[in-house]
Formats: structure tokens, C-alpha cells, sequence
């Protein structure tokens, strides 16, 4: 009789759930209070992947930091780079061509691609659909194939520049070569569309891009298993969303529309015609239809930008050598030139004092980079705003009330990226 007594004083029990479990993606130790089964608290233990990116921009020449942005979340690269320079434009008031906004934002889209590419593989992976993994992996790998055709690197690329891109978009695309394993032929098939530049490779893929999302809702959306882990899973209430700090796919799966490109437009997203997917329950499955639908409107986006950028050509970086350096030529036949490419690259260009706040709507949200500068040539003080941080705040709240296996669903649906939360 005594020991069912001691049983019944036993309430919950704490868990850690990571860092080492495969869902939780990466570095999340999450401590668990569980009734049974049934979520009592959910700790998130963070900076387990704390590598001081803000503290190091402060001993970095302003252009040394951009490859820095790439790495915070290292799925959504070009997004995070765009965030930095903007806010270094703004301190500095110059302009940026138009032709280097169209490729800045085309690659913005790019990345959300990538980004949520990359999210529903590994969404579906963590909940037991292994199939979509595959089928999102194949897409992705066109599209790095385009950030290494531009900048040289399939993930870090480090192209944006303060005053522009760092270079325009190439006229040819690399072309895979006849091995032991692809004869002639099959590397002919393989090298159909790339043929022409990197606008013929991209256009080519956003033809094919929609057909391949229905591959990914047929495998999904009315999946009753999927349905099942998804709907009714992790509901945010719109209050409760705008009070925790939400933005992104995280806010507008709640139903509040909410979208930087559409209500604080930057770079050229005025001029482009885009939809704004929005949920209404505010659970997993509502957030997983705002995510899809995304990648829909960002393939438009891209087809826009494709067809303004082969009709107006120019330049792609600003002509200020104080800032952007000049040509490899003029370089090489001019001494004025080789002073600036030398200042430029040893010693960096000197901000005006002042702050700056630069956002960006990032793939997981409102991606900013706050800088504080005091004429150096090197940041006095570096701040960043990560969607992801706000969002894993909100896990105990979510949480609260699930059962285990609904955790990861909830940690799949926040779109948890590491790099950016403990930047």
C-alpha cells in the first residue's frame, strides 16, 4: 500500500529533448516538463552555437563583416547580407542602381526558395513523411547551382556589396562533364538548360518550379497522417502572435497581414506585383499552407525580375571608389584607381557617424541589422534582429498542453535556425 502512495506523489518528470535528438535542429537543448506524455513547461537552453558575430563585426572592416551575415541563418544567406548592407547604405545615403535592386531581390526570392525548400524537407522528415526530403532537395540543388554561378560559393556566396552586387549576372552557366557514371548522352540531357546565361537557366526553372510545389501538396496537403500532426497543433491567436514579437510566415499563419515588402517596401518590391499568402486558424498546418503559397509567389517575383533584368542592362554596383572599388582594368592602368582598390581593401571605407536600423523580410520574418557608427572604419556596435529569437521564445507558450511527439512539430513549424538566434 505504500508504495502506490509513493507512486501517487510522483507528478512530472523533466526531460531534455536534444541537443543531440535529430529534430531538434542542431543545438536546442529543450527542457521538458511532461504530466504522462503531456507538455507541463517547455525551457528552450540556447547559445550552444554562440560564435559572437556582433562582437567580431566590431573588430571587421564594414565590407570583412558581409561574409559574417551569411552565416547567422545559414539557409536564407543572400536575405541576411541584404539586411547589413542596407543598413551601411543608409548611414552612407547613396544610391544603388536599379539593375543591382532587380538582382538583389530576385536572389531574395532565390533564398526564400531555399529557405523554405530547405524547411519543408526537413518539416516533413521530422514527422515521418520521408519522401518530400528527396523532392525538395532536387529543387534546391538548381538553385545553388545559380548563387555559384553569380558568386562562386553554393551556400556562403558573400555577393552583395554595400553600393550594389558584386558583379553582374554571368552570360554562361558551368555545364557538367561526361565520368564513369554519366555517358555522353545523359550529361547532354542534364546540360539542356544550361545552356544560355544564368537568366535562360532560371527562367527555365521557374517554368517547371509550380509543377513540382503540386508534387509536394499532393504528397501533403490532404495527407490525412499529415493532417493529423499539423492541424489544431501549436495555435498562436493574433494577439497572442503581434504580443510575442512574431513576423513572417510565424505572424500572417496567425492572420494578420503583415509583410515588410508590402507595408515598409525596400529595394524595387514597389514596383512588383506579388500576393500575400495569409492563414486563419493560426496552427502548424495553416502556417505550412502560408510557406507554400509563398514559394508560388516567389517564383513570380523571380519571373518579374527576369524579364526586367534582360531588357535593361547596366551597371550593378555604385561608381564610388571611396566605397565599391573600382575595375580589375582600371585597376591595373591607373594609379588613382590603385590607391582606392588598396585603401579599400587594407584599411575600408569610413561610415559617417550616425545609427541605422535596415530590415529585410527574411524568409522566418523581420531579419534587422541595427549599426552604430562613430566615423570609424569598422562598426562601433553591430545589433541584429532574428526572426527565429522572438519565435522560440514563444515555444513554452505553444507548447503548453501537447503531447511529446506534438514538440517537434512545433519546433519544425517556428522554422529553427540556430545561426541566427545564437548568433
Amino acid at each position: 500500500m505504500g508504495a502506490l502512495n509513493n507512486m501517487a506523489e510522483i507528478k512530472n518528470y523533466t526531460m531534455n529533448f536534444g541537443p543531440q535528438h535529430p529534430a531538434a535542429h542542431g543545438v536546442l537543448r529543450l527542457v521538458l516538463e511532461l504530466d504522462g506524455e503531456v507538455i507541463e513547461r517547455a525551457d528552450p537552453h540556447i547559445g550552444l552555437l554562440h560564435r559572437a558575430t556582433e562582437k567580431l563585426a566590431e573588430h571587421k572592416t564594414y565590407l570583412q563583416s558581409v561574409p559574417y551575415m551569411d552565416r547567422l541563418d545559414y539557409v536564407s544567406m543572400m536575405s541576411n547580407e541584404h539586411a547589413y548592407v542596407m543598413a551601411i547604405e543608409k548611414l552612407l545615403g547613396i544610391e544603388v542602381p536599379v539593375r543591382a535592386e532587380y538582382i538583389r531581390v530576385m536572389f531574395d526570392e532565390i533564398t526564400r526558395l531555399l529557405n523554405h525548400l530547405m524547411w519543408l524537407g526537413a518539416h516533413g522528415l521530422d514527422l515521418g513523411a520521408q519522401t518530400v526530403f528527396f523532392y525538395t532537395f532536387r529543387e534546391r540543388e538548381a538553385l545553388m547551382d545559380a548563387y555559384e554561378a553569380v558568386s562562386g560559393a553554393r551556400l556562403h556566396a558573400a555577393y552583395y556589396r554595400p553600393g550594389g552586387v558584386y558583379r553582374d549576372l554571368p552570360e554562361s552557366m558551368p555545364q557538367y562533364q561526361a565520368s564513369k557514371i554519366h555517358n555522353a548522352k545523359a550529361v547532354q540531357r542534364m546540360n539542356e538548360n544550361r545552356t544560355g546565361s544564368l537568366l535562360d537557366f532560371l527562367e527555365d526553372f521557374t517554368k517547371t518550379f509550380p509543377q513540382h510545389v503540386d508534387e509536394y501538396e499532393t504528397l501533403l496537403t490532404d495527407n490525412r497522417i499529415w493532417k493529423q500532426r499539423t492541424v489544431g497543433i501549436g495555435i498562436v491567436t493574433p494577439e497572442r502572435a503581434k504580443a510575442l514579437g512574431m513576423s513572417g510566415p510565424m505572424l500572417r499563419g496567425s492572420g494578420v497581414v503583415w509583410d515588410l515588402r508590402k507595408h515598409q517596401p525596400y529595394s524595387v518590391y514597389d514596383r512588383l506585383d506579388f500576393d500575400i499568402p495569409v492563414g486563419v486558424e493560426g496552427d502548424c498546418y495553416d502556417r505550412y499552407l502560408v510557406r507554400v503559397e509563398e514559394m508560388r509567389q516567389s517564383n513570380r517575383i523571380i519571373k518579374q525580375c527576369i524579364a526586367w533584368l534582360r531588357a535593361n542592362p547596366g551597371p550593378v554596383i555604385c561608381e564610388n571608389h571611396k566605397i565599391a572599388p573600382p575595375s580589375r582594368e582600371g585597376m591595373k592602368q591607373n594609379m588613382e584607381e590603385l590607391i582606392h582598390h588598396f585603401k579599400l581593401f587594407t584599411e575600408g571605407m569610413h561610415v559617417p557617424p550616425g545609427e541605422a536600423y535596415a530590415a529585410v523580410e527574411h524568409p522566418k520574418g523581420e531579419f534587422g541589422i541595427y549599426i552604430v557608427s562613430d566615423g570609424a572604419n569598422k562598426p562601433y556596435r553591430l545589433k541584429i534582429r532574428a526572426p527565429g529569437f522572438a519565435h522560440l521564445a514563444a515555444i513554452d507558450e505553444m507548447a503548453r498542453g501537447h503531447m511529446l511527439a506534438d514538440v517537434v512539430a512545433i519546433i519544425g513549424t517556428q522554422d529553427i535556425v540556430f545561426g541566427e538566434i545564437d548568433r
